[in-house]
């Protein structure tokens, strides 16, 4: 994965925007950050729960680490090289989840469900 396919990720989920901060691109819903990295870098750092954390450590250690100063709230380092674009899409979505507003999370998994419902028949 590179980093612009991840940004267009981050980009395609409601209400998300960039902002840079510290040097780097910020991937924000309402002004609280669930992805960064910095655009010419090999990494980026993604929300995470603890237990996601350790889980995707004990995967892949070469490509998953915990994150400088906040991997302690579960937030992890990603090298974006050992990510394909179905694991990416999942590190994003569940980052964005775990900060979006609960209401807002709802009315995407709806329309997921929904759209999924549909390409099943």
């Amino acid at each position: 994965m590179t980093f612009d396919q991840l940004r267009h990720l981050c980009l395609s989920l409601p209400e998300a925007e960039e902002r840079e901060t510290w040097g780097e691109a910020t991937f924000r819903i309402r002004d609280r950050i669930f992805a960064m990295g910095s655009p010419d870098g090999e990494f980026v750092s993604v929300k995470a729960s603890l237990d996601d954390q350790s889980g995707l450590i004990a995967m892949d250690p070469k490509t998953f680490a915990p994150s400088a100063y906040t991997g302690r709230f579960g937030w992890v380092r990603v090298r974006l090289a050992g990510v394909g674009s179905e694991l990416g899409l999942r590190l994003v979505t569940n980052a964005w989840e775990r900060t979006a507003p609960r209401r807002l999370v709802a009315d995407f998994e709806r329309a997921n469900a929904t759209v999924r419902q549909k390409a099943r028949r």
